[in-house]
């Protein structure tokens, strides 16, 4: 009998050990929530579905729906539902924001310090725009591409091309 009472004491021993890590296994992955903010309407963005933002994600192994989630926020060309729109993502707990338009961007900085932005579709200088502190070291959360094609960016540009060219002793630009 004082056998048996011990062999139940090991079994329950042994089972309380198992039983976190089998617990710890069964574990779903967390998918990445993406947050998709724009000025514009879901057709004026090519239905985000055929978006070459999406096209680019699935080459890179990110697909919807299997290890990544995405919530799609349009202002409809309404600027002022922007602020509004972030503050749902930022509710949401995205993992990332990308802002499409300089509106989109600042309305997601405005609405958070902490998630990372991504902006993009920026027609005016990030730094004059108050987005980012310097273009070579942004700081904060927000990080990007601009459309801006300023003369005080030709600089960097030359020094890129250099690097990627090193033989480099004429250039033409048109």
């Amino acid at each position: 009998m004082r056998g048996s009472v011990i062999g139940l004491v090991i079994t329950l021993a042994v089972s309380l050990c198992v039983l976190p890590r089998a617990i710890d296994a069964q574990q779903p992955v967390k998918v990445p929530l993406l947050g998709f903010l724009t000025s514009g309407s879901p057709s004026s963005e090519a239905a985000l579905q055929g978006s070459p933002f999406l096209t680019q994600l699935r080459e890179l192994g990110w697909h919807e729906g299997r290890n990544i989630a995405i919530e799609e926020r349009y202002a409809e060309d309404h600027a002022e539902r922007l602020p509004a729109l972030a503050t749902e993502l930022v509710r949401l707990h995205v993992d990332v924001i990308v802002a499409v338009s300089t509106p989109a961007t600042r309305a997601a900085k405005q609405a958070t310090s902490t998630i990372p932005i991504i902006m993009t579709g920026i027609g005016l200088d990030p730094v004059e725009a108050g987005l980012v502190t310097n273009l070579a070291r942004p700081e904060g959360n927000v990080t990007g591409v601009t459309a801006r094609f300023g003369t005080e960016l030709w600089g960097k540009r030359l020094e890129l091309f250099k690097e990627a060219v090193p033989r480099l002793s004429r250039l033409a630009v048109l």
